[in-house]
């Protein structure tokens, strides 16, 4: 299993706003290979709000699938008003494997 991570750093006050959007219930749960996806906001930050959106996939090949679906592309359409500044700041992508589980 891979944990592919999207950390998106947002203008202040724009992480509550977002987070919910990366759980709306949509295409990517028919998705071959996906597990989960889940929104991690970092606390203490006074420059800027931080998301972690983790994806949870099968294998690399199910998230690539997804990465080049015509559902990725239609649910990265920027859905700010015409002429709005965008609340993104910066973004970087981080995968992992999943090397090791301990559940209670």
């Amino acid at each position: 299993m891979i944990v592919v991570t999207n950390r998106i750093k947002t203008k202040l006050g724009m992480a509550d706003k977002m987070a919910p959007g990366f759980t709306k219930p949509g295409a990517l749960q028919e998705m071959k290979g996906f597990v989960k996806v889940e929104v991690l906001m970092t606390k203490n930050l006074t420059e800027h709000d931080e998301l972690n959106v983790n994806m949870y996939w099968e294998t690399m090949e199910d998230f690539m699938q997804w990465k080049n679906s015509d559902a990725f592309k239609e649910s990265h359409k920027g859905s700010g008003a015409p002429g709005q500044e965008s609340p993104i700041l910066g973004s970087q992508i981080i995968v992992a494997e999943v090397a090791s589980v301990l559940e209670k």
